[in-house]
């Protein structure tokens, strides 16, 4: 394109950005539905982007937390979402026997892991006085938990060795089940009932920082052993041990992946051939399960997006057919004076492209202003990301592109002749 081209089409540009403006303000009302549609379509991308990266974000951070080599041995893991009926066909789990605690200590063993601890969980209510809290998540982990998971006790401590083996009745509160039930006060070495038992505050855990880490959620540590003869015995439900496994410093999570599997098959007697019975999950397989989830969270917002998206273009059609009509002579006056038919086409999508631009620019300050909110207001930790920014603006454009081109179309092949003839 010569020099010349070039400021021929900024010039058009130019024109077209203004017209578009003004005809923003002579038609108020017809411009404000254009640019309605489109802003909530681009609020909807921009809130709803915030939001998956600020929980994605944090999802990482909380395995960063738990050491970038920790991973977990469990009774079944396929990976991938799925949907259950009950049977044995949609629950292959149950074919695998329950792990035990025979073999985290046959894993615990190995020279390539450093610690290791079963996670098993129930729910009970609990009491202090006269405060009540109802559906209290409990967590049985045995005394290495701190290790593998990261956090703190204070005050106070957690539970030893001799403590979980013997089922101590004691308790290590999360802070949120420490602030309801004691508020200001020391809870170190107080009694609370937690179901039909008294156990004794012995500590608050602290949580690594992240969404989904407990800062939020009442829930109680017990010995592993306490949780099985208080409260998991009697359900044969609740058979999902877990272990949390944490490798010695320098040694690769395959390779301690390839141990644990060696000690498992042995430990059940499996033979060359024969499938596991049990499985491992790595921190990639958490993130690939967790962006299959994600990725269905997004296209709810690319679709909900979409519809203000169509709403905002069929505005663009009505107004900009509108502006074709009352704009009948000045089109044929330009034509006379040598416009081609690519000018007039240019100059009507870049109208087009103006009004929707507008409206993604105050979609993308109302989303922004949803994801503030949500950041200061709630748990999720909701940020902006860049690259929504130019999807939004990209599409709010797109829109008036699409839609835009069949008014100009329009405008551009009308006959200069019959356009100067008209009234």
């Amino acid at each position: 394109m010569t020099v010349s081209g070039v400021g021929r089409g900024l010039s058009a540009l130019r024109e077209g950005v203004l017209i578009a403006l003004d005809a923003l303000r002579a038609s108020k009302t017809r411009a404000a539905l254009t640019i309605l549609g489109v802003a909530i379509g681009v609020a909807v991308v921009v809130a709803m982007a915030a939001t998956v990266d600020g929980i994605n974000s944090s999802f990482e951070e909380q395995l960063r937390q738990t050491g970038p080599t920790t991973f977990y041995v469990t009774r079944y893991f396929q990976g991938g979402l799925q949907v259950s009926d009950g049977t044995e066909e949609t629950e292959p789990w149950r074919r695998n026997p329950p792990l035990s605690k025979d073999e985290a200590l046959v894993i615990e063993a190995l020279p390539s892991i450093a610690a290791v601890t079963v996670m098993e969980q129930s729910n009970a209510s609990m009491d202090f006085g006269p405060t009540h809290i109802s559906g209290v998540l409990l967590w049985g982990y045995s005394a290495s938990y701190i290790r593998v998971a990261g956090g703190d006790v204070s005050p106070g401590r957690s539970f030893t060795d001799p403590e979980e083996e013997s089922g101590a009745r004691v308790v290590v509160l999360g802070e949120k089940a420490a602030g309801q039930l004691f508020g200001e006060r020391d809870p170190i070495g107080k009694r609370v009932r937690i179901g039909a038992q008294q156990y004794t505050v012995i500590g608050v855990y602290i949580s690594p920082p992240n969404l989904f880490g407990g800062g939020d959620q009442v829930f109680a540590i017990l010995p592993h052993e306490t949780l099985r003869k208080d409260f998991i015995w009697w359900n044969p439900f609740y058979r999902w041990m877990d272990f949390m496994v944490r490798p010695v410093e320098g040694v690769t999570v395959q390779q301690a992946i390839d141990d644990v599997t060696a000690a498992m098959r042995g430990h059940r007697g499996l033979r060359p051939g024969q499938d596991n019975n049990f499985a491992m999950i790595t921190q990639d397989a958490i993130m690939n399960l967790w962006g299959q989830l994600t990725a269905v969270f997004f296209a709810v917002m690319v679709g909900l997006s979409s519809i203000g998206l169509m709403v905002g273009g069929v505005g663009v059609i009505a107004i900009m057919m509108i502006s074709v009509t009352e704009r009948i002579r000045e089109i044929g006056v330009r034509k006379a004076l040598g416009a081609t038919r690519r000018e007039i086409l240019w100059q009507f999508l870049v109208e087009a492209a103006t009004l929707t631009a507008v409206g993604g620019a105050v979609g993308l300050a109302v989303g922004g202003a949803g994801a503030w909110l949500l950041q200061h207001f709630t748990p999720i930790p909701a940020r902006v990301p860049p690259w929504s920014i130019a999807v939004a603006l990209l599409a709010s454009v797109l829109t008036g592109v699409v839609f835009g081109l069949v008014p100009a179309n329009k405008a551009s092949r009308l006959d200069p002749v019959e356009a100067l003839r008209y009234e």
